[in-house]
């Protein structure tokens, strides 16, 4: 079969790869349809160590049941199914207390087996992680409920952990795909006010879309008086960090009131946290990993019925050949999200 594959920093190209196949009575072979490209994805593409082994990217994908081992019993061949962008075995303790990426059976498409950037893909465990969509494979709803594999599902946890709810006031930091989908996160919890903090103009705009009421394009002390003025001197009572950036997280603390919350979903790089200013300041830090199998059948309702369309992040479209035109387009910041059909 056909996949993307990324041999060194700045080279992702498609070739042939061999195909995968049913291994374990656990198994499922999907036939992807629709997979994407993630902002995590660009880490590895920006910095692919040295004479380190080649690896076939993508953690998001839909598609169609082929094959499945002896001891699936919940889906079948012609099924069509979404994947979280982890999965898990589905019955030890962690799995079952709702937190499957903690699953020690567990791992990422594309981190520590093939990705989904690819014409099919192998799913370990499939009983657990494959949620059968009521849908065909050809449904205009498809890329809005890809999304659920991670994107919207991590704006939907960071809303969750900033503890979002009913009149709330609330600051997303970034304008990427999950801060976006954070944005839809917190209008579904009934936020009060949302503020975006972002740059770009057509993120802004597109923020504004989706529901924030207002747009921060200043950063550093300068962007903290700008969200302070919106919300009467105070700060806001929620942040939503989902850049993982030193600079994204002084501007978080700087926003928050004391006795906020700021859930974080961002990768954190070069950031270093005083327990002391979370101490003096009574704030409350919770995030992480979205648990996004979780939290598909709770949003799967909404995305099927059109009350939630996560589906505009994707600006950039294309087929598998278009992969590393993706990727370029992406790491330039020209695009928010591309979106592979096959």
């Amino acid at each position: 079969m056909r996949a993307a594959v990324l041999r060194a920093t700045g080279d992702v190209h498609v070739g042939t790869v061999p195909d995968p196949v049913v291994e374990e009575p656990h198994d499922a072979l999907v036939r992807v349809r629709y997979a994407a490209v993630c902002g995590s994805d660009l880490w590895r593409y920006r910095d692919h160590p040295p004479g380190a082994a080649p690896i076939r990217p993508g953690h998001e994908f839909s598609g169609v049941v082929e094959a499945v081992g002896a001891a699936v019993t919940a889906v079948r061949p012609g099924d069509v199914v979404l994947a979280p962008f982890a999965w898990s075995d589905g019955t030890c303790p962690a799995c079952r207390a709702g937190l499957p990426t903690s699953c020690p059976a567990g791992g990422v498409f594309g981190d520590r087996a093939d990705g989904a950037q690819a014409e099919a893909v192998r799913v370990r465990f499939a009983d657990a992680n494959l949620v059968v969509l009521p849908v065909g494979a050809d449904d205009p709803r498809m890329p809005a409920l890809l999304t659920l594999a991670d994107v919207m599902s991590t704006g939907h946890h960071a809303a969750l952990c900033a503890r979002v709810g009913a009149g709330t006031t609330v600051v997303v930091m970034g304008d990427g795909a999950v801060g976006l989908c954070a944005v839809l996160a917190a209008r579904r919890l009934g936020a009060g006010h949302i503020t975006v903090v972002a740059r770009h103009r057509a993120r802004a705009e597109l923020a504004l879309r989706l529901g924030a009421d207002s747009v921060v394009t200043e950063r550093g002390p300068a962007a903290a008086r700008r969200v302070r003025a919106l919300t009467g001197g105070r700060g806001t009572g929620a942040v939503l960090e989902c850049v993982g950036t030193a600079e994204s997280w002084a501007d978080a603390l700087a926003a928050v009131r004391d006795g906020g919350t700021i859930g974080y979903v961002g990768l954190p790089h070069g950031v270093a946290l005083d327990p002391a200013v979370f101490f003096d300041r009574n704030l409350t830090l919770a995030g992480g990993i979205a648990p996004a199998r979780t939290y598909i059948p709770r949003l799967l309702p909404d995305v099927l019925s059109g009350a939630l369309d996560p589906s505009p992040v994707f600006d950039h479209r294309t087929g598998l050949d278009g992969v590393p035109g993706a990727y370029r387009a992406m790491a330039a910041r020209t695009a928010i999200k591309a979106l592979i059909a096959l």
